[in-house]
C-alpha cells in the first residue's frame, strides 16, 4: 500500500510541476540530464545544486522517466559488481541507485552500468536532504 501512496504522490508532483506549481512545500526534485551528464537539484522550487554526474555508458542502460526513491543506503556495497563501494545510495527503480563514486575524475561523463553517480561529498548533501524530507516527498527525474 505504501508503494501505490508513494506512486500517486509522484504522479501528482508530476503534474503539479508540469503545470508550473510546486508540490509540495519541503519537495526535492532531483533531474538528471543524461545529455549533458549533469543534475539539477531543487528544494520547495528553488535551485539548491548543480552537478556534474556520470551515467550509463554504451551498451548499459540509464532508466528514463519519473521516480520515487525506494530506499536508502549510507554505506552500501554493490552485489552486482564485486562489493563496489556505492556510498550514500538513494535506489530508485530496483538495483538503479544516485550514490557517490571514487572515480570522480569520470564525472561529466557517461561511465557506470546505470547508476547515478556523483562526487561522494555532493552524494552525503543529496543523502541528507532526501533522508529529512522523506523518499514519498522526493522525485527523481531521469531525462535525454
Amino acid at each position: 500500500m505504501a508503494k501505490v501512496v508513494a506512486e500517486m504522490r509522484a504522479l501528482l508532483a508530476a503534474v503539479l510541476i508540469a503545470a508550473g506549481t510546486p508540490a509540495l512545500a519541503q519537495q526535492v526534485l532531483i533531474v538528471v540530464d543524461l545529455s549533458e551528464q549533469r543534475m539539477t537539484v531543487s528544494e520547495a522550487g528553488a535551485t539548491r545544486h548543480v552537478w556534474p554526474v556520470s551515467t550509463a555508458r554504451e551498451g548499459k542502460c540509464t532508466p528514463l522517466g519519473d521516480f520515487v526513491p525506494e530506499w536508502l543506503s549510507r554505506h552500501h556495497r554493490s552485489t552486482l559488481y564485486d562489493g563496489a563501494p556505492m556510498p550514500f545510495s538513494i535506489f530508485f527503480e530496483g538495483d538503479y541507485a544516485i550514490h557517490g563514486t571514487d572515480q570522480v575524475e569520470r564525472l561529466g561523463a557517461p561511465a557506470s552500468a546505470g547508476c547515478i553517480r556523483l562526487h561522494p561529498d555532493h552524494a552525503e548533501i543529496l543523502f541528507g536532504m532526501v533522508g529529512r524530507v522523506g523518499l514519498a516527498e522526493t522525485l527523481v527525474r531521469i531525462v535525454e
